[in-house]
């Protein structure tokens, strides 16, 4: 019972005052921007993609830390070497298919031109369409409770710590989100969106790693340019160190 609380008044409380914060701020914005959203939301719900979505991350993430990581085992009350830190390279694989049909599925569909010839800036299609991604993504990771209810109820975690994971975790899938949303304007396909989502997610995980940037250093001629770059978009540092906070 005390895990529960626990769980209710330090995850979930969270999670609910984020979400009507949100709504609220939603509810300032222009109206164009609630239809967009509004619609593209809908979109997510009325087709297979969310309900997918959520039983593959979910299975992913909690699966792997309760059955392979062993955090039943581990005999701490910690969830960043089974949780955490391997939820970067689960957003790789997830948050480009979260992103990939916002505006290849308009171009592949012709609807692109008619959702421009509304009243409506593309900022605020922009902006719509990436709240409603946005939503997807935090509800994937409030889903992931289980975990926390586990650790302190085996456990005296410190879920503020749990919490700032959370927190860099959410970030971190939003960075993603927007490389994938801005690919997805390029292309008609879906497949290309996701494939190319994902090598870019890819090298912004690993750029952090010095192992990489001594790779990329071996690169004849634009070796130092490329190791500099891929060090500057590099997220896994950042990532690690707000989540073990």
């Amino acid at each position: 019972m005390d895990a529960l609380i626990t769980l209710i008044l330090q995850y979930l409380v969270p999670a609910a005052i984020i979400a009507v914060v949100f709504s609220l701020v939603l509810f300032l914005l222009p109206r164009e921007v609630r239809t967009i959203f509004k619609r593209e939301l809908k979109a997510y719900f009325t087709s297979p993609i969310a309900y997918v979505l959520f039983v593959v991350f979910l299975g992913i993430s909690n699966g792997l830390a309760f059955f392979f990581f062993k955090v039943l085992e581990s005999g701490e009350a910690d969830i960043f070497g089974p949780f955490f830190q391997w939820l970067p390279w689960y957003f790789v694989i997830i948050i480009p298919a979260v992103g990939m049909r916002l505006w290849s599925e308009e171009q592949r569909l012709g609807t692109m031109e008619l959702v421009f010839t509304m009243p409506i800036a593309p900022w605020q299609a922009i902006f719509g369409k990436y709240l409603a991604a946005a939503v997807i993504v935090f509800l994937m990771l409030v889903l992931t409770c289980p975990i926390v209810w586990t650790v302190n109820y085996l456990g005296n975690p410190d879920n503020g710590v749990i919490f700032s994971g959370y927190v860099a975790s959410l970030m971190l899938a939003l960075s993603f989100l927007a490389v994938t949303s801005a690919v997805s304007a390029f292309t008609r396909s879906q497949i290309v969106a996701y494939l190319i989502s994902l090598v870019i997610a890819l090298v912004m995980v690993l750029g952090s790693f010095p192992d990489v940037v001594d790779l990329t250093m071996n690169i004849s001629g634009i070796g130092g340019f490329l190791a500099g770059l891929i060090n500057k978009i590099g997220v896994w540092l950042h990532f690690s160190e707000m989540a073990k906070r």
